[in-house]
């Protein structure tokens, strides 16, 4: 989430265990639901749903559990509604953290990252209580190793549909958009024909906060921990800057 390299959290993310697996096929479930209701079933006529296909795949989520979502989806008065959610507040130190939830329950989900928080001694906050410390933009990472393009001719493709920024890190580039040109760049990239490792509207803290002591870390990582095993968590965001193992 936070932390010196987004690629490398994704590669960590793929590395987990089959209960990881599961929850990243609960949330692209419930992704394809909300791009269909939005779009409609034909991806070739709602480019969300086919970023969302693309991302089913990359995660080896299986054909026909992809062609059942959307049958589902598109059902007439079928499928589950469900509602996009924030949560900020404070981890131990006074790391911010930012919760995304994409639930069909909110107090379920209000409770269970109320608890998150607590175990770790950290708090609820308001709306609006630690946002304002995150820029909110487009991210795009390309592994290296599947880009056949320079990073001079994946800059050009990216500036030319609107892209603020590329960085170029050891294993992957990472494109920073403007929220409202985020769209416009992923199609051209996907235009181009240029593998995409992941890609997102992030909260990106503009100043990060180190934490050193041992409790203080474990009680973060417990917050973290629950947050990730919840189903109803689509992302989280902090500004801690945790060190990479």
């Amino acid at each position: 989430m936070s932390g010196h390299s987004k690629f490398a959290n994704i590669r960590a993310k793929k590395e987990k265990n089959d209960a990881a697996r599961g929850k990243a096929y609960t949330i692209i479930g419930r992704e394809i639901a909300i791009a269909v209701k939005e779009g409609g079933p034909d991806p070739n006529n709602n480019y969300k749903l086919k970023f969302v296909i693309q991302k089913a795949k990359a995660a080896n989520m299986p054909n026909d559990t992809i062609e059942r979502g959307i049958k589902k989806a598109a059902g007439a008065g079928e499928g589950d509604n469900y509602q996009q959610l924030r949560y900020e507040g404070y981890g131990v130190n006074g790391v911010a953290i930012i919760v995304d939830t994409l639930t069909d329950n909110k107090n379920r989900t209000a409770a269970n990252v109320k608890a998150a928080f607590s175990k770790g001694q950290g708090s609820i906050g308001s709306q609006g209580s630690v946002s304002y410390m995150f820029d909110r933009k487009g991210q795009i990472i390309i592994d290296k190793e599947e880009c056949e393009l320079s990073g001079d001719d994946l800059m050009m493709i990216a500036l030319d549909a609107g892209a603020e920024d590329l960085k170029e890190e050891e294993d992957s580039f990472e494109i920073v958009t403007d929220p409202d040109d985020f769209d416009k760049v992923r199609m051209a990239l996907d235009d181009a024909g240029v593998p995409v490792a992941e890609a997102e509207v992030a909260m990106i803290p503009q100043v990060t906060v180190s934490v050193t002591d041992e409790q203080a870390v474990k009680n973060l990582r417990r917050t973290l921990d629950l947050l990730d095993a919840d189903d109803d968590v689509q992302q989280y965001y902090t500004n801690w800057e945790e060190e990479n193992d």
